[in-house]
């Protein structure tokens, strides 16, 4: 049985996830399992883990931003 196209959580993805989508992904997972809801509990958690920016400096709002459409999020 096939599972319809609606239901399939990876629909869009047109390559597996790379090792730093992986772990940007399960640190933000992380993130909110810690209560931020928002946008800048988001970018604060990130700074407080070990995942830098993509240009390696701590991240803002901005970065982020422009990080989650370049992945297509």
């Amino acid at each position: 049985m096939t599972t319809p196209q609606y239901l399939n959580p990876h629909q869009a993805r047109t390559a597996d996830p790379t090792p730093y989508e992986k772990k940007l992904a399960a640190v933000i997972e992380d993130v909110f399992g810690t209560g931020a809801h928002d946008l800048p509990g988001l970018v604060a958690g990130l700074n407080a883990r070990d995942l830098p920016a993509p240009d390696g400096n701590p991240w803002t709002e901005d970065t982020f931003r422009t990080e989650m459409r370049r992945l297509g999020a």
